[in-house]
């Protein structure tokens, strides 16, 4: 009965304290009341049996429903109907660039270093409901893979399709992969501008100097954050062909481009890390996750409803039914 109903004023919850008050008193008041006659016999009289007195005490019943039902209704019972609506005030456009080149399948990351960044990006990606994401693929060269979009179920469908390929050009052209980037986000309206760039190597292909393109990003506002994929010294990465067009893997050792990597993150306003391993990429992730967060304005909407009339005109209709028999069947006893 008083599910989801809540009491906004609970301390008059402290008057129903009068209710066991009320009946010591109406029974030391009782017991003065009776009166007593003794006699030596009843020979005499004729026995006239009623149960109207023992009824009297109903009168009092209804008195105490009625007090505690006023004490209920005085404690305002009411429910609450909250619903809620979320505005986006201002987004976020985030591309991300990502290195496909075949260092990429170097297994120092498990099980390699694009499969680890597909799965901690796919996170990454759902956890951003209210910004547009797009993809660019770079390697000798560079091309769009998912134009900025906020329908997140294609940004992830088409990176969980982003593997290594021949038909783009080997090497590794981060110029290219960033000015790429850019040219995709440079027009957008959106409160922030974000490119996230991942490589494992040092830009040795391409027709566009990384720090060109990192001024391209300064003079458009993008925020640029840089990430270096590997491990320190070692991986066991891809050195030849075989003959059935399998990887040959060896011992490599681990070269990024650190300093250019810093350049373009501290000419653009954002900050540079380096990925050793899954955990520290997950880390990584969850760090600009939290670094670049959207408005989001949440209004909530409250509608009160009043419970305690029902409980009132209860009361009032103990009284009046107790006044009415007191005046009526009652009348002889009291």
């Amino acid at each position: 009965m008083l599910e989801g109903i809540e009491f906004l004023n609970k301390e008059l919850f402290w008057l129903l304290l009068l209710i066991p008050i009320a009946i010591l008193w109406y029974l030391f008041k009782n017991q003065k009341q009776n009166a007593e006659l003794k006699i030596s016999s009843l020979k005499g009289f004729k026995a006239t049996p009623s149960w109207l007195p023992k009824l009297k005490h109903v009168l009092f019943v209804l008195r105490l429903a009625a007090l505690t039902l006023l004490i209920m209704a005085m404690a305002r019972p009411q429910t609450v109907d909250i619903s809620s609506r979320t505005k986006t005030t201002r987004g976020i456009d985030i591309v991300m660039a990502i290195d496909v080149s075949a260092s990429m399948l170097a297994k120092d990351l498990k099980p390699n270093r694009l499969e680890a960044l597909k799965d901690v990006a796919s996170d990454f990606i759902k956890g951003r409901p209210n910004d547009r994401i797009g993809l660019v693929e770079y390697a000798g060269e560079s091309y769009t893979k998912t134009p900025i979009t906020s329908d997140k179920s294609i940004v992830l469908k088409s990176l969980m399709e982003i593997k290594y390929n021949t038909i783009i050009e080997g090497g590794t052209a981060i110029g290219m992969g960033l000015a790429t980037a850019v040219n995709r986000i440079k027009d957008s309206k959106a409160k922030s501008k974000i490119i996230i760039l991942l490589t494992d190597g040092v830009n040795n292909s391409g027709f566009i100097d990384p720090n060109t393109a990192s001024e391209l990003a300064v003079e458009y506002g993008i925020k640029t954050y840089t990430i270096g994929l590997g491990t320190n010294g070692m991986a066991l990465s891809p050195i030849a062909l075989s003959p059935n067009g399998r990887f040959q893997y060896g011992r490599v050792q681990v070269e990024i481009d650190e300093e250019l990597l810093k350049e373009i993150a501290n000419a653009t306003g954002g900050k540079y890390f380096r990925a050793t391993d899954n955990r520290k990429l997950k880390e990584i992730y969850k760090e600009i996750d939290k670094l670049e967060k959207t408005d989001v304005e949440e209004f909530k909407f409250y509608n009160y409803e009043e419970k305690y009339r029902p409980l009132v005109l209860l009361a009032g209709l103990l009284i009046l039914l107790e006044i009415l028999l007191r005046f009526t069947l009652f009348r002889s006893f009291i």
